[in-house]
């Protein structure tokens, strides 16, 4: 349920009687859930969403005079409401303008009603999620994968912009403790052949060493230098990944840090984490591209096959199939300064056998934003979401956003 307060302004001029009634009226019209605070903002702050519903006009003075009790209470934007009627509009604009002369932000909420019943929804969905970023732990298991040059994260810019904590773990003690962790006997999955029957303990046993992982390192995500245990365990983390992501533990695949705090952005937003992959073909005239990787979220796919690891042909990946239909692909760089947002078309899943396992052909809403990724990508991999979400990921940008510029939806 949406946790959303409204508080009002309102000049003593006014008769407070034809006020209550335009009040009634205008909320009514919203059809929210909301708490009503008449004049009282001793818990301000504490929603989900605080909206301050501007009723009249002269009513600037009483905000100057309540701003030192709002910021004690609150340092987020302050959301000012406004049906126009009474002045209103005129003196939401006042305030918004004071606000901003003084470095504080604002936004004035105003239009018919289903405009403002939908920037309240999106609104109170970014402000959720920030509160679900809030602390979190995400572990880096092992370093960045050795080809991801560009794929670093600066722990100091995550901490401050989202209050995540990036902690590093030693790939020897996830080997460690792969090896004090028991086989399992009995499988769920149904294996095509004996070379993926035979390695499906061991695929499960990797499941269960991270699993132990994120426990005792209190984590909400990680990321995983996986092409390291191809050689030292002779298997992948792909099927350990899929299951992991499907049951909310963000898990993103090389060592891809910004790639993971994207996943992690994706979660908070949609409840999933998005499929982790690379470009492998793109036709920019089209706007027609080909992502693959080999494992994507359980809970994200109508159905899934199991194949091993491309590039190795050892152990357990994921050919996952996910729903025909609208997309997001989403990537953020490791110091948050520029981020890639583009909407578009999932045309069909594929299953070629020279590609990664999970293959998507994907069709941009824009076909010029195809360019992006041949002239200044953010890294190699990015994140793909079922939906269209671009309006609530811009949302969260600017909300962790206030002192790096932005770069812009199109990635420059």
């Amino acid at each position: 349920m949406n946790n959303i307060a409204i508080y009002t302004l309102t000049s003593e001029l006014h008769d407070k009687e034809a006020v209550a009634g335009l009040t009634r009226e205008f909320l009514d019209s919203l059809h929210i859930e909301y708490t009503f605070r008449d004049n009282d903002f001793s818990d301000f702050g504490s929603h989900d969403l605080d909206l301050i519903y501007v009723r009249t006009g002269g009513t600037e003075n009483v905000f100057l005079r309540l701003l030192p009790q709002l910021q004690a209470l609150s340092s987020r934007p302050f959301f000012l409401l406004t049906s126009g009627k009474s002045n209103s509009l005129a003196a939401s604009m006042e305030i918004l303008s004071y606000l901003q002369q003084h470095g504080l932000r604002g936004e004035i909420i105003h239009g018919d009603s289903e405009y403002i019943r939908t920037r309240i929804s999106l609104l109170t969905q970014v402000a959720q999620a920030s509160r679900r970023l809030q602390g979190i732990r995400l572990g880096i298991v092992g370093q960045p994968s050795d080809w991801l040059i560009a794929s670093h994260a600066d722990k100091e810019s995550v901490r401050r912009l989202l209050d995540i904590e990036l902690v590093d773990i030693p790939m020897q003690e996830l080997l460690e403790t792969i090896a004090d962790t028991p086989l399992r006997q009995e499988m769920t999955e149904q294996a095509p052949d004996d070379n993926i029957r035979q390695a499906l303990p061991g695929a499960h046993q990797i499941y269960d060493a991270l699993k132990a992982l994120v426990g005792r390192h209190h984590l909400q995500g990680f990321t995983l230098r996986c092409f390291d245990l191809l050689t030292a365990v002779h298997n992948t983390g792909c099927l350990a990944l899929a299951h992991l992501n499907a049951e909310g533990i963000v898990a993103g695949c090389e060592g891809d840090v910004p790639a993971l705090i994207t996943m992690t952005l994706v979660n908070a937003l949609t409840g999933v984490s998005g499929f982790q992959a690379n470009p492998s073909s793109i036709d920019p005239a089209t706007g027609t591209i080909v992502f693959a990787h080999c494992t994507i979220p359980l809970n994200m796919v109508s159905r899934y096959e199991l194949d091993t690891h491309f590039e190795s042909s050892i152990g357990v990946g994921i050919r996952g199939f996910m729903a025909e239909g609208p997309v997001t692909i989403f990537k953020v760089d490791g110091r948050l300064e520029r981020f890639f947002i583009a909407e578009g078309t999932l045309l069909h899943n594929e299953s070629k056998p020279d590609l990664c396992r999970t293959q998507q052909v994907v069709r941009l809403a824009d076909p010029a934003q195809a360019t992006y990724f041949l002239t200044h990508p953010i890294g190699n991999h990015h994140i793909i979401v079922p939906g269209h979400h671009k309006p609530l990921l811009e949302e969260i940008i600017k909300a962790m956003h206030t002192t790096v510029r932005l770069s812009g939806t199109d990635g420059r």
